[in-house]
């Protein structure tokens, strides 16, 4: 077999897989994901889900936040 024709069956072959191999490639196209009311995914406990009361602040938390601003200042 003369070299040409050699070189141009491997190339028609190798021009060939790369033609199937980019038809097999498959990416995952752009989608926007949509979030679920429903809690059935998340693996905490059920009495983890419930609800806390909020914490009531003190009545010094004013007064604590104006001194760490007049430290940041002096500081």
């Amino acid at each position: 077999m003369k070299p040409a024709i050699a070189r141009g069956l491997f190339l028609g072959c190798a021009l060939g897989i790369v033609s199937l191999a980019a038809a097999a490639w498959s990416e995952p196209g752009t989608q926007v994901l949509q979030g679920s009311l429903d809690r059935d995914y998340c693996p905490l406990p059920p009495l983890a889900r419930q609800v806390e009361t909020p914490v009531r602040p003190d009545h010094d938390l004013l007064l604590f936040i104006y001194s760490l601003s007049q430290r940041a200042f002096i500081g």
